[in-house]
């Protein structure tokens, strides 16, 4: 079973593009479901134990991290239904939540850093040779424009964070449409390898 790989990236380099996003402006990230040909999610596997804890920020236990990704994975992508299986490792290499208590002036918004590898099954072998590197700010409501930390839970924040990560996590797929071969290539694949051991298998006489 395929496991994330965790960037290679020091600390304190973390930190400064938290503190970096968390000066940018959000992006809503839509429902709409994007194109990936044959794709169906097999396995979504999270790792969060060397996640960096960047400024000002609450903490969450790597479970935490590990259990709203993974239900997110599994939410967003069972709307695709192809039969060419393919699994994703994510790590969560660091994050902020925004903690209550800050001055409104100083309170960055929540941000979370993920390295991303793609699975191809029937090939045995990794489709993107290096992480691919996602960093996602919460999404803008009357809630966390002026501090989520304010206003809701960590849990909350965990959660918004999780749906643009996974949305992100998405477009990067579509935005790959080489990796994914043509709705119903697996289930014709399937059958012809059925059809090829049928007649290996059949009595010549």
């Amino acid at each position: 079973m395929p496991s994330a790989r965790p960037l290679p990236s020091p600390a304190l380099g973390l930190i400064a593009a938290l503190l970096l996003s968390a000066c940018a402006s959000g992006r809503e990230l839509r429902e709409e479901r994007e194109e990936l040909g044959d794709f169906f999610l097999s396995h979504a596997i999270v790792v969060a134990d060397n996640a960096v804890v960047g400024p000002a920020s609450r903490r969450a236990e790597p479970g935490q991290w590990e259990e709203s990704l993974t239900a997110e994975m599994r939410r967003r992508f069972s709307r695709y239904d192809g039969d060419t299986l393919y699994h994703l490792g994510v790590s969560v290499d660091g994050y902020v939540l925004a903690m209550p208590g800050i001055p409104v002036v100083a309170a960055p918004r929540s941000a979370l850093i993920l390295g991303v590898t793609l699975w191809n099954d029937a090939e045995g072998g990794v489709v993107n040779e290096r992480p691919h590197r996602i960093t996602v700010l919460e999404s803008l409501s009357g809630e966390t424009v002026v501090s989520s930390g304010l206003t809701q839970t960590a849990e909350q924040q965990m959660q918004n964070l999780s749906e643009n990560a996974v949305a992100a996590i998405e477009r990067w797929l579509a935005d790959n449409p080489d990796w994914f071969p043509p709705k119903g290539t697996g289930a014709a694949l399937a059958e012809a390898a059925s059809d090829a051991a049928m007649e290996d298998g059949a009595d010549p006489s």
